[in-house]
């Protein structure tokens, strides 16, 4: 199976806290998943699918924007397949607090259960989760795995997924439109986070194409990330990039103020960095992955894994600024413009 781009149109520790914050889904035990029963609902057409049950476990690697704007989409949509499809779904999502211990205790649960599918977020879930499914040849199916490829989350028989592939260059690009002055660049990301290292090269590599000077600062905890920020502070760089850093993002609301306050804007590769307060990204809609993941995996559900792709690369090109920091670092966004749509959004703890 070969990568292909598509639109919207495509349509684990038990001691991990169950998120409240998808529809129609409470409290902490498999008592209280959230079951989708339209009695009398019509089933698609072509389908006969009608009184079928599934039961799915939705893993997030940890809690945080991004993370938890998938997770909500996802339970959405599989809300809105059961309704139209006249079937029963039942879902749980877990975080794995960043844990690999902790997710995999959550996989083996959910295989043990067992459940019909796991839909892992982020690529330390779905790596640990496709572990945990490959003897039962559980559906694993997996959202926001920016490199699938690097992640080794390809060739896989039970495996497929949605992947926001980062457009480093173009965000490069987007920084040195606002400011082509720009001489020297942080660069802070996680180690631990495969997500990021594909567009760190990317970035190490177009910086150097064009003379400009980069410093590299990693982290792993909340606590090292404010560490490394404040130290790019005291180097002076003029702008910052981080990838779709899981880590980072993480820690996004406990950085922006003082890169704001110093004149550092904050180049992201996800639209939920820009909610918490960082500069500006382009990238992928989250919710629209999300709507996409959910989709795909009732698909591997009803139909198997016969011709679908081994993942799905989500289409971009959504420049996001936050107004409120744009205000704050005292620089006109309206150079974006020419280069795309934008959206304005404001600093929420969300």
């Amino acid at each position: 199976m070969k990568k292909r781009a598509v639109s919207v149109l495509l349509a684990a520790a038990m001691t991990a806290v169950l998120v409240s914050g998808c529809a129609g889904a409470a409290g902490n035990s498999s008592e209280n998943m959230n079951e989708s029963n339209p009695d009398g609902a019509e089933a698609a057409e072509g389908e006969d699918t009608t009184g079928e049950s599934y039961k799915i476990a939705v893993v997030k690697q940890m809690d945080h924007a991004s993370l938890d704007e998938i997770a909500d989409a996802v339970c959405e949509e599989l809300d809105t397949l059961a309704s139209e499809n006249g079937v029963n779904i039942e879902y749980e999502v877990y975080s794995g607090q960043g844990d690999q211990s902790v997710l995999t205790q959550i996989g083996t649960q959910a295989i043990s259960e067992p459940v019909d599918a796991i839909i892992p977020i982020a690529t330390l879930a779905a790596q640990v989760m496709a572990t945990c499914a490959e003897e039962t040849k559980t559906p694993v199916i997996f959202a926001a795995i920016s490199d699938p490829e690097s992640a080794e989350m390809t060739g896989i028989d039970y495996v497929t997924g949605t992947s926001d592939a980062l457009n480093t260059g173009f965000i490069l690009d987007m920084m040195l439109a606002q400011n082509p002055d720009v001489q020297k660049v942080g660069l802070l990301y996680s180690l631990s986070e495969d997500n990021s290292s594909t567009p760190i090269a990317e970035a190490r590599k177009y910086l150097d194409e064009k003379g400009i000077a980069y410093v590299e600062k990693t982290a792993n905890t909340n606590d090292e990330v404010i560490t490394a920020a404040s130290s790019l502070i005291a180097e002076d760089v003029d702008a910052i990039f981080t990838p779709t850093d899981n880590v980072i993002m993480s820690a996004e609301l406990a950085i922006y103020e003082s890169l704001a306050d110093a004149g550092i804007p904050h180049y992201t590769g996800a639209d939920s960095f820009v909610r918490n307060g960082a500069f500006a990204t382009c990238g992928v809609n989250y919710t629209d992955l999300g709507y996409e993941t959910a989709d795909l995996a009732y698909e591997a559900l009803t139909k198997g894994f016969e011709g679908l792709e081994e993942y799905y690369l989500m289409e971009g090109g959504i420049i996001t600024v936050n107004t409120e920091t744009a205000e704050i670092l005292g620089v006109d966004y309206s150079v974006f413009s020419e280069m795309g749509e934008i959206a304005e959004v404001v600093t929420t703890e969300e």
